[in-house]
């Protein structure tokens, strides 16, 4: 197992983010391998860990001033077993290869967690969003798809937003895709409701990550109701947590971007839920605006000496991290532990680092990494999938339950796969073992390929 881990590291050693995810992987399905020893016969793990594709190109673009700017495109198609590849597009000035393979890697187990027939692969480009005018972005929405399309489509590989691409990013991108390819085909999830979207994706994620939670508390005999949530980010998936906390009773504290993050012991309710939705929606401004707006809250910029960060240091019971990867490390999660914090749903992909983890588990609270918590995002897309095939549109009670029901799922499929290999209560060990055993499979009734 360990010489999986090295030889990941030794191919490529700068893909940190991408060794920590085999690593996390590989050590939850030790159990699984011994007690299917023809798994390491068929060089499973070896398999599963190499993507079947890596497409990288350049992305020329004009700016408003006439300037002609370069960036990078990634693709990377982890593995198609048991559908095509299905997973999200982001642009951000951090995005690299072995960030793509990370979230492809993640995203192969996600997937198959949903029940849904999809495969696992992710995208992107480190270009900026922020600070661009609307035509710069459609410019450069237009370069990149003029490479990408060359490698998706509807049932082989099906791209959705993620970090820095939204509706507007994805309308650029499916237009570009539409004129190119000279067909309207359901290559892209995330569209308008008024082209092929589906009712309730952009809430999804969001949701998801509170119903998981609350599959987590009955368990526990507990509800949210009542409970304080400290919750990071402010962006589509932040929000939608937010008000699914809301719905459900619960009262949210915090709220963060790139800068900082805003402590409202008072709660964030629906009123200021609607201007944040309105600020980083519409204005794209910062979080700060919101102390200006309510002097009650008080707003930390981000102190690049601190070694931790403060928004998890407050009294709370639940936190949904829904920023980015590795934003709670070892000192963040001893502060949640200390401040009563008994339940962590993620909703970032892998916001936790391995130290933080271990704490979690170590501790026994209710633990819900993201590969599981956020699978709501990717369902519904698989939802907007099946629309589209069917040239329907479901109500949005119905796409809701499917949402409900989905995460229900999830949660005991987690519970199962950690019980029947003796560790009760590891949602961290379920839900990796449960999506590698279905993928594997199919990856062997498939042959050599």
């Amino acid at each position: 197992m360990d010489a999986i881990v090295e030889m990941t590291k030794s191919r490529d050693p700068e893909q940190y983010e991408f060794h920590q995810a085999v690593k996390e992987v590989v050590e939850s399905v030790k159990p699984v391998l011994d007690r299917n020893p023809e798994y390491r016969q068929q060089a499973v793990l070896e398999r599963i860990t190499e993507p079947e594709r890596v497409v990288m190109f350049r992305v020329p673009w004009m700016a408003d001033s006439g300037q002609v700017k370069v960036n990078r495109g990634f693709r990377v198609e982890m593995n198609s077993a048991i559908g095509p590849y299905k997973g999200g597009l982001r642009f951000h000035p951090s995005v690299n290869l072995g960030i793509i393979k990370f979230l492809a890697f993640e995203q192969v187990f996600k997937n198959s967690l949903t029940t849904l027939a999809m495969g696992g692969g992710k995208g992107g480009s480190d270009f900026d969003p922020k600070g661009k005018s609307d035509n710069e972005v459609m410019r450069f929405c237009q370069s990149f798809m003029a490479e990408l399309f060359r490698h998706i489509g509807a049932n082989t590989d099906v791209p959705a937003g993620d970090i820095g691409v939204g509706a507007r990013e994805i309308g650029y991108l499916f237009g570009m895709y539409k004129k190119i390819k000279n067909e309207f085909t359901g290559v892209l999830t995330g569209k308008s409701l008024n082209w092929g979207g589906s009712l309730i994706r952009p809430e999804a994620t969001g949701y998801g990550v509170v119903y998981f939670a609350a599959e987590m508390m009955q368990t526990r005999d507990e509800t949210l109701e009542g409970k304080t949530c400290l919750v990071s980010g402010s962006g589509n998936v932040a929000q939608f947590t937010t008000q699914k906390i809301l719905d459900l009773g619960g009262k949210v504290v915090t709220l963060s971007d790139s800068a900082g993050y805003i402590y409202d012991e008072k709660g964030i309710d629906r009123d200021k839920l609607a201007f944040v939705m309105e600020l980083k929606n519409l204005r794209r401004g910062r979080i700060y605006e919101y102390a200006d707006k309510y002097p009650e809250a008080v707003y930390t910029p981000v102190d690049p000496n601190l070694d931790y960060n403060p928004l998890w240091n407050h009294p709370a019971q639940c936190a949904m991290p829904c920023a980015t990867q590795n934003e709670i490390n070892e000192k963040d999660a001893n502060n949640l532990l200390k401040n009563g914090v008994y339940l962590v749903s993620e909703g970032a992909n892998m916001p936790s680092t391995p130290e933080a983890v271990d704490i979690f588990i170590d501790n026994t609270i209710l633990y819900g990494p993201g590969k599981a918590a956020n699978a709501g995002g990717v369902a519904v897309s698989g939802l907007e999938m099946a629309q589209n095939s069917m040239r329907l549109s479901w109500p949005r009670d119905e796409v809701d339950d499917r949402l409900k029901q989905i995460m229900h799922s999830i949660h005991k499929t987690c519970v199962d796969a950690a019980t029947s290999y003796g560790q009760s209560g590891n949602y961290v060990a379920g839900a990796n073992i449960a999506g590698f055993v279905k993928v594997v499979n199919a990856m062997l009734d498939q042959g050599l390929v």
